[in-house]
């Protein structure tokens, strides 16, 4: 049984990236998750991605990539009607994520307090830049601005550069991690209490708390974070090193491990170095290190190096492109990427990533395909109890 959240119904009431991460995370485990989307244009990030076929159908790749397995329902919640069709929503649901500006909700007439008086076992979670209080909580924020809030690309680049935001939308994942982490610890405190509650996850918050020995050097050690590059700041030699071919990561964080990695190498001279005796004299000597090294590593192959060093217990791996990293060995032996039905004329499916949780042995896939906007609307307002009468009036009306 893989399903570790069957019989649990979210409404996923967010666009673009952190909340819709969160919600596919959930549905991955078995929930049920229902997509709430505006009329006519939907979650934004049906617009996002480089597939000009994909997006022209309101399917783009980014939307793809963290919404199949859930079921897509319109509803305009400016609407009497479509906020009707809401309360029914929360009434029938075991949790609410949205990723609305702190108030936007509220100012809807579902405050936090409206929306537990409607049902007090929900589990509403909010998910924002900055939390939903304090001087920050109303500004927009996207992962490149939570970044910069984080300090996140001041440690990130070469010691002598400017600073580097990361490559992808950590912080947008971060945020939507830590939010399915707290609404499935509030799922369970709310089946021995059965009661709700409402949360609050905050993307600044995340990385901040994602950032671990670069904090705890600062709030501990009062030591401000550099910039160290390729290079691990904690050990020597640890970082990226160059082999005949192209780059290699190798990591020695114990005396063992460095003795060993210089037996490998045939430079036993270095561990009789007085230089580089201990962990503190190789970090004050690592350029010197490093250059002996590369010196050395220049009669293999990174892929040679990688498979000698890996018989010794010595951390090392060639620095993969994206394609190479998803297309290697160890991937597909796991089964991280799935195929999913695409309903566009000239493809039939996408790939996708699964979860990194394996349940029992087994991989957690999507289990439908990614939702056409509203596909599902009249399927969920008909488990609501509405008519087909009823649903006809709402389309007309523009409820839904």
């Amino acid at each position: 049984m893989t399903q570790l959240l069957s019989g649990v119904r979210v409404l996923d009431l967010t666009t673009v990236l952190a909340g819709p991460f969160g919600a596919y995370h959930l549905s991955l485990m078995g929930a049920d998750v229902i997509k709430i989307e505006v009329p006519e244009t939907g979650d934004l990030a049906r617009e996002f991605g480089e597939d000009e076929v994909l997006k022209s159908f309101a399917m783009g790749p980014s939307f793809l990539a963290q919404n199949a397995g859930k079921r897509s329902v319109t509803l305009n919640l400016k609407s009497e009607a479509g906020a009707a069709v809401f309360v029914r929503l929360l009434s029938w649901a075991d949790v609410l994520i949205e990723n609305m500006r702190p108030g936007v909700l509220t100012r809807l007439g579902f405050s936090p307090e409206r929306v537990a008086q409607l049902n007090p076992r929900l589990i509403y979670c909010a998910v924002s830049g900055f939390g939903q209080d304090g001087p920050l909580a109303e500004r927009t924020a996207y992962d490149q601005i939570i970044q910069g809030f984080a300090g996140m690309a001041s440690v990130t680049g070469l010691a002598d550069g400017d600073a580097v935001r990361v490559g992808f939308p950590l912080c947008d994942a971060l945020g939507g991690y830590v939010a399915a982490m707290a609404i499935c610890a509030a799922l369970v405190r709310r089946s021995t209490t059965d009661e709700g509650c409402f949360l609050d996850v905050s993307m600044l918050e995340a990385a901040l708390t994602s950032m671990t020995w670069v904090i705890s050097e600062q709030l501990i050690s009062g030591r401000a974070a550099q910039r160290h590059g390729n290079d691990n700041a904690a050990s020597s030699p640890s970082g990226t090193f160059a082999a005949s071919d192209g780059p290699i990561n190798i990591a020695t964080n114990t005396q063992r491990q460095f003795e060993t990695l210089c037996h490998v190498c045939s430079r036993e001279d270095l561990i009789v170095d007085a230089r580089f005796a201990n962990r503190s004299e190789r970090k004050r000597h690592r350029r010197e290190l490093s250059r002996e090294l590369d010196s050395a590593l220049q009669a293999r192959t990174a892929l040679e190096w990688e498979e000698l060093l890996a018989r010794v217990s010595v951390p090392a791996g060639r620095l993969l492109s994206v394609e190479e990293a998803l297309h290697q060995e160890q991937i597909r032996v796991r089964g991280l990427v799935h195929e999913v039905a695409v309903d566009v004329p000239g493809r039939s499916n996408v790939s996708v990533l699964g979860s990194a949780v394996h349940v029992d042995g087994a991989t957690l896939a999507p289990r439908c395909a990614p939702p056409r906007l509203g596909q599902h609307t009249d399927e969920i307002l008909t488990e609501l109890g509405y008519s087909s009468d009823e649903i006809t009036t709402m389309r007309r009306e523009g409820a839904v």
